[in-house]
């Protein structure tokens, strides 16, 4: 949503607009103090925060009546150039009356009646005004452009995670229909128990797989139901335990993040054993961090390390630089048997 004035507003914007104001009328009256001896000190001083505080409050106020939708802080077009000019001259009306009250004289009679002191206050204040003016024109545009860039990388970091996740679902998708292919021909029971299983994980998913980030409870579950389909398959030679603390199941991870790991331990490292093996997924936090492992009792790393090879270990990798900004994937032996692949990742608030 694009930001407006209506919603930028803060007492504690408005407040330290204030004191920036306020520092700023107080060197302008002390340049003018310095430069004549004809009144005192305060006396300048209140002049010159009596007419700058005036503008300030005008323009600061004024600009949520005038233009209230404006995405950059400040009224558009010609309308921002009327503010101003009414907040300088009622601004300076405002502040002489008050510079009056506080030093018992009138000048406001005595300036205008000689159009050459009203015309000189009148341009020093006008130019003072426009530069004040453009600074928080220049700096509401700034931020505005700025929380542009941001919601565009936002947008574009999210289409990228859709845009993997989208080749990543058909990857494992047709890996389960080959693996149903054969099953048809060597056991039709265990076949047709192996599609209800996939019909069920596709309804149960269908949702989630279309967001770009989901809590770690969800993640689990998903593994969940794509083990028990590989078990259909594996039998006994699966075996697998998911471990997930009660406090970290609301943190948020990339859809789809662990499967591909528990795929790869699947496929390189259950599979080409005989007696099939064990797969753990845990997730724990060290050290303020949450740490995502997956290990299994396989035949190991092979020779041609896995992280140079495979689609869905480039997948992840991927995922990991779009979302995070680098790759925390690492992928080491696991003890006595079998292949350990980390994640970390920072814990979300």
């Amino acid at each position: 949503m694009t930001p407006t004035l209506s919603n930028q507003f803060t007492w504690r914007l408005l407040g330290r607009h204030g004191l920036q104001n306020l520092a700023l009328n107080t060197l302008i009256a002390v340049l003018l103090w310095s430069g004549s001896s004809r009144q005192d000190f305060d006396v300048r001083w209140v002049y010159s925060e009596g007419i700058g505080l005036s503008i300030w409050l005008i323009i600061e106020l004024g600009r949520f009546v005038v233009d209230r939708d404006s995405p950059i802080g400040w009224p558009r077009g010609w309308r921002g150039l009327a503010l101003v000019a009414f907040a300088i001259v009622t601004g300076l009306v405002l502040g002489v009356l008050i510079g009056d009250a506080y030093s018992h004289k009138s000048s406001l009679d005595r300036l205008f009646a000689s159009g050459q002191s009203a015309g000189a206050l009148l341009l020093m204040t006008f130019a003072i005004g426009g530069v004040i003016s453009y600074h928080f024109y220049v700096r509401g545009k700034s931020v505005y452009y700025q929380a542009e860039l941001e919601r565009s990388q936002r947008q574009a970091t999210e289409a990228q995670l859709k845009l993997l996740q989208s080749q990543l679902e058909p990857h494992m998708l047709f890996n389960t229909l080959a693996n149903l292919r054969v099953l048809i021909g060597l056991d039709a029971k265990q076949a047709q128990a192996m599609l209800d299983h996939l019909i069920a994980y596709l309804r149960a998913t269908l949702d989630a797989s279309r967001a770009s980030s989901h809590a770690l409870a969800v993640e689990f579950d998903r593994l969940r139901d794509y083990l028990e389909l590989m078990a259909v398959r594996m039998g006994p030679r699966l075996q697998y335990t998911l471990e997930l603390p009660d406090e970290l199941r609301a943190q948020p991870v990339p859809t789809l993040l662990l499967q591909s790991l528990v795929e790869n331990a699947i496929k390189h490292g259950l599979e080409p054993c005989v007696a099939g093996g064990h797969i753990l997924v845990r997730a724990s936090v060290q050290s303020g961090r949450l740490v995502l492992e997956v290990s299994d009792t396989g035949v190991g790393l092979p020779d041609a390390p896995l992280q140079e090879n495979g689609f869905g270990l480039t997948q992840v990798r991927e995922r990991l630089v779009t979302a995070y900004g680098r790759d925390t994937l690492i992928l080491r032996p696991h003890q006595p048997t079998g292949t350990l692949a980390v994640i970390t990742l920072p814990t979300a608030p």
